[in-house]
């Protein structure tokens, strides 16, 4: 869509904020705003970096609200936005736990007006800060749509999923659904649930048929899950003594793909989309060949200053 006349546009006084927790957070390690920041993007995509780049603190994120607040996009045309700016670099969805001893998750999306590569976003999911050997203005190599995760490591939690199949064919899972469902087995370890206790109650009562083994599989992994033992370091055989398993920690941070919001861990993420998105072309578009004059780019931070700073005369936001 053509920008003719910016200052015949209206915004809302402010962008909506998300529930306390929630919302925008800013990435770490971001270079100070510069005019051409966003000039390697398509126009649209470039108009709502710009915007959301201005955007303080705990905005919402959610595509409804975006488009609501921006005069130019409608809902669809932000998603696939958001998911070009995700495949730039720019953002990630992000899932964390509130306390290493509670169970309430927030959803959170991260910007960084430095586009950044696979390898940083994942070491920050992981960390929860930068690579301390990744330059500051790190630009992501490019990821062809049809390139494929790297396979997920053999941890404890993703090998006693992939025996699910073995214990039962209808449970049978692909590499990917054990790469998306690790995080909640993960959580069943750490709890102390051994591999028995965790295949008898994943395979215990199941129906004649199953059409979807790693929904079914979720859906027990979340209904199932065996409550926090606060004794259970006091026993016999724990973790720590001669011929024990060192304890697996809790899982405190999940990537989310950027269309589909389903959580994953993060190499499973090419540009923060999963497998399924990228095959897809969910809300994927392919970006136009103009870019942005520098003329351009100015006037689009401009827009979403004014944004920013409109008077209380703004219309409503609809």
């Amino acid at each position: 869509m053509a920008i003719h006349d910016l200052s015949a546009i209206t915004l809302p006084p402010g962008p909506e904020l998300a529930p306390p927790g929630y919302g925008k957070r800013c990435a770490p390690g971001e270079l100070a705003r510069a005019a051409r920041d966003f000039a390697h993007l398509p126009v649209r995509e470039a108009f709502l970096a710009n915007l959301i780049d201005r955007f303080p603190e705990g905005a919402a994120m959610d595509v409804k609200s975006l488009a609501a607040f921006n005069p130019l996009y409608g809902q669809q045309a932000v998603r696939t936005a958001l998911n070009n700016l995700s495949a730039a670099g720019h953002l990630r969805r992000v899932r964390e736990r509130v306390g290493a001893d509670r169970s309430q998750w927030v959803f959170r999306t991260y910007f960084s007006r430095t586009p950044r590569g696979d390898a940083w976003w994942n070491h920050f999911i992981a960390t929860g800060e930068a690579p301390p050997d990744a330059p500051p203005a790190a630009r992501p190599r490019e990821e062809s749509t049809d390139v494929q995760p790297p396979p997920p490591e053999e941890t404890p939690a993703y090998r006693a999923l992939a025996d699910l199949g073995v214990a039962d064919r209808r449970l049978a899972l692909s590499a990917a659904d054990c790469a998306a469902l690790e995080p909640l087995a993960a959580e069943w370890l750490a709890r102390g649930a051994d591999g028995e206790l965790f295949r008898s109650a994943m395979t215990g009562g199941l129906p004649p048929e199953i059409h979807s083994p790693a929904g079914f599989t979720r859906r027990r992994l979340l209904d199932r899950l065996p409550p926090v033992r606060p004794g259970r370091s006091d026993r016999p055989g724990r973790p720590g003594q001669p011929g024990q398993p060192p304890a697996v920690p809790p899982v405190t941070r999940l990537a989310e793909c950027t269309d589909c919001r389903v959580p994953a861990r993060p190499p499973a993420l090419l540009g923060g989309l999963c497998r399924a998105c990228r095959a897809g072309g969910r809300s994927i578009s392919p970006p136009p060949p103009a870019r942005l004059a520098p003329m351009a780019v100015h006037r689009h931070a401009t827009l979403a200053r004014a944004a920013l700073c409109a008077g209380p005369n703004s219309p409503d936001r609809e």
